[in-house]
């Protein structure tokens, strides 16, 4: 089941007003935030296995969701029970002002006193965006579509609850960061802040795919 993302431009932080709803977009404005890989988004538990340093699993993510750089996309208070069972991916179509770049995506849980939790998430390298091909940079400001693998999760949305997802550049220390220069980090210190910008219309329909077991 397709979730389609929307907003008037401003998605950014969990204030904005980016919302999720079955109905494909029509002519919408586009969102855009600052990527600074000095300043990276850091990794709020997850699926991972670094040091007890960073607390794994589902966590707290309203303290990470202030970030401007951050898009938060969310349903109405759901009417009944949901749940998911199986893979999970997001269709964004974005651009970039940088030659190479990172976008994340994360799925989330709202409680309806705003308690948010994370239940899976991704990320996709631009210049690797066609994983069967070799490696290749992307043009400044032309719009490309990134497939995003969240892997597979279950979880109930229970009634009253919201289904969220969170779109940005970094997810750090867990994901190394994106330079923004097309050159890894391994091999230079340089680090670029880029703009970028998320679309939702009706040629470019961003959306998360769900896998919904119906009840």
């Amino acid at each position: 089941m397709l979730r389609y993302f929307h907003s008037g431009g401003s998605a950014n932080t969990r204030h904005g007003d980016g919302s999720l709803s079955t109905t494909a977009p029509g002519q919408e404005e586009a969102d855009k935030f600052m990527y600074d890989p000095r300043d990276p988004v850091p990794t709020t538990g997850g699926n991972h296995l670094m040091t007890m340093n960073y607390f794994r699993g589902p966590l707290s993510q309203e303290k990470v969701e202030e970030r401007d750089d951050i898009l938060v996309y969310l349903t109405a208070p759901l009417a009944s029970d949901i749940e998911i069972t199986g893979p999970v991916k997001v269709v964004l179509y974005a651009a970039s002002c940088a030659p190479d770049t990172d976008f994340t995506a994360k799925l989330v849980d709202v409680h309806p006193g705003g308690k948010t939790y994370n239940i899976a998430d991704g990320i996709i390298r631009s210049s690797r965006r066609n994983q069967s091909a070799a490696p290749e940079l992307i043009m400044p400001g032309e719009v490309y579509e990134y497939r995003i693998d969240l892997w597979a999760t279950s979880n109930l949305f229970k009634a009253g609850h919201r289904i969220g997802v969170e779109i940005s550049s970094s997810n750090f220390p867990r994901f190394d960061r994106n330079t923004n220069t097309g050159v890894s980090g391994r091999d230079s210190a340089d680090l670029q802040p880029a703009l970028q910008t998320v679309l939702h219309n009706e040629r470019y329909p961003s959306h998360i795919v769900l896998p919904i077991i119906p009840r």
